[in-house]
């Protein structure tokens, strides 16, 4: 659509919409409008795309900012959104295949590998819990069977009528399949079928793992997406790092019409009464458009939990946000260390991801798991010859890293590092010597560089809830506003957040004009 400046209110309006944040859930928004026909600018705090997806380069390495477990990328279904993505673009990232998720450490020396293949997985685990065979292969059914629903139909936005008609026509059993799981989380779902406690504490640990919360407060919808598609699409690794997913979507946004402003700081979103009109820059500059997205966290943007500057003024906060701000709260950040070794220190047979958990009563606490990535069992290129890399990263609270003098940070990020760095040896003995770069990141780095309020992995239930019901869609009580990413529905994690995007370009497509008829095969 060519607005040709068009002017309103004496306002000159170059743009559909503009996007504040350069995530994937903020790309996918921008390209999926974008390959429609809208013209969308994209405005970035930092220096290069992606959030949490980016990656940045040191001394011959390309380090993954956040995980390397990926969702998304596989051929067939509906639920292969990073696929979809690329593609509606004419954009397409060559992969390498993950044979196995995650291999799990576990309490009393418990090992655990989720192997892609579906049934070499139960049989792992059944042979742990024999006497839980019957129960584990229900529980694990029910999540095919939401995942079978999620796979055979188009994600796009809830909130438009014709979407919700046309999706039900197409698969009404997969419809109601999914309205029935909604309320749910999956602890309630787990314990139909399951008995023995250490099993559920596995359970646990499979939510935990991506939805950094038990099983108790991890709706079943997600969970139905995460422990399904894992053996059906796979885990699969974008050959020259995750930052190569951005980087193809922004590739792909300018291909299209629109445009990416980097360094270009949100501090205001613009209202005229009840509307949002437009943004104000941190160096002053004020830009229209006819729709505003924010990929910003929902603190960052309508406040609460004392942030200081929302980009929408504390008077204009809708009730709805308050009432949200009781029902969730901020995760933890992490701290994370990004290692260059020395390649024989990982033997060459070792699995890409692990997690260690020492004590089952640690799970939720302050550094009590830790996470392990080393990407370049999948792609050598990441690294020099004879090197890995080693991403670690481990839950941690930023109010844990305030009040700290700098030579007190300087000491608590060391002495961390160093306890991180013995956990992993546990599976990689020997490590330590074998380090020629090292990177710390704390809770105040992830807050200073992704732009998210205490560095949050994204919101949680402050509160059993009823599964996915009280997360909030795209839009918002502001006309013209609309946010996208973990603060809404569905949640946390790359696949979900790509939901999130296809569901809020969908959404003002409909506003604007612009969508097609039919449903995307």
């Amino acid at each position: 659509m060519n607005l040709d400046k068009m002017r309103q209110n004496n306002k000159e309006i170059s743009w559909d919409a503009i996007v504040i944040g350069s995530g994937i859930g903020g790309l996918v928004t921008a390209t999926q409008l974008a390959s429609k026909g809208a013209q969308v600018l994209v405005l970035e705090r930092y220096m290069i795309p992606g959030g949490s997806s980016g990656a940045f380069h040191r001394n011959g390495y390309t380090f993954d900012v956040g995980a390397s477990m990926i969702f998304g990328f596989g051929e067939k279904g509906y639920t292969n959104l990073l696929t979809r993505a690329l593609s509606a673009i004419g954009e397409k990232c060559e992969t390498i295949p993950d044979p196995v998720q995650l291999a799990y450490h576990l309490p009393g020396g418990a090992e655990v590998s989720v192997s892609r293949n579906y049934d070499q997985f139960i049989s792992s685990l059944t042979s742990l819990f024999p006497h839980e065979e019957k129960g584990i292969k229900a529980f694990y059914k029910v999540c095919w069977e939401v995942f079978n629903c999620l796979d055979s139909m188009p994600l796009l936005s809830i909130e438009d009528p014709a979407y919700l008609a046309k999706v039900f026509f197409k698969a009404p059993l997969s419809c109601l399949g999914l309205a029935r799981w909604l309320p749910f989380n999956v602890g309630e779902v787990a314990r139909r079928h399951i008995k023995d406690q250490q099993l559920l504490r596995f359970i646990d640990i499979e939510c935990f793992c991506w939805s950094v919360m038990p099983a108790d407060k991890t709706p079943m919808i997600n969970a139905g997406m995460v422990f399904s598609d894992r053996h059906a699409g796979g885990i699969n690794y974008p050959k020259g790092g995750v930052g190569v997913i951005s980087e193809k979507l922004v590739k792909g946004l300018e291909k299209n019409g629109g445009k990416v402003l980097y360094k270009s700081r949100v501090v205001k979103i613009i209202l005229e009464g009840n509307k949002a009109i437009g943004v104000k820059l941190a160096n002053g500059e004020q830009i229209y458009a006819r729709t505003i997205i924010s990929n910003a966290t929902r603190w960052d943007t309508f406040g609460g939990e004392d942030v200081k500057e929302p980009l929408i003024e504390q008077s204009k906060t809708p009730s709805a946000e308050l009432k949200w701000r009781n029902r969730y709260q901020t995760s933890p950040s992490f701290l994370s260390i990004h290692l260059g070794v020395k390649k024989d220190c990982i033997p060459n047979d070792s699995h890409c991801h692990h997690l260690i958990l020492e004590e089952w009563d640690q799970m939720e606490k302050e550094q009590g798991v830790a996470f392990i990535s080393i990407p370049t069992l999948l792609d050598q290129s990441l690294a020099p010859k004879d090197h890995h890399i080693i991403h670690a990263f481990t839950p941690s609270s930023i109010i844990e890293w305030k009040s700290l003098t700098p030579s007190e940070y300087v000491a608590k990020k060391e002495l961390d590092c160093e306890r991180l760095l013995s956990k992993i040896e546990k599976v990689f003995p020997n490590l330590k010597p074998s380090i020629t770069h090292k990177e710390i990141g704390t809770p105040k780095s992830h807050r200073r560089f992704l732009g998210r309020h205490k560095g949050s992995y994204g919101p949680i239930p402050a509160m059993r809830l009823p599964g996915l019901l009280p997360m909030p869609f795209n839009s918002t009580a502001i006309k013209g506003l609309f946010l996208v990413g973990d603060s809404c529905f569905p949640g946390q994690g790359l696949n979900a957040v790509a939901f999130s995007g296809f569901a809020c370009a969908h959404k003002i497509g409909a506003e604007l004009g612009i969508n097609p008829w039919s449903l995307p095969e």
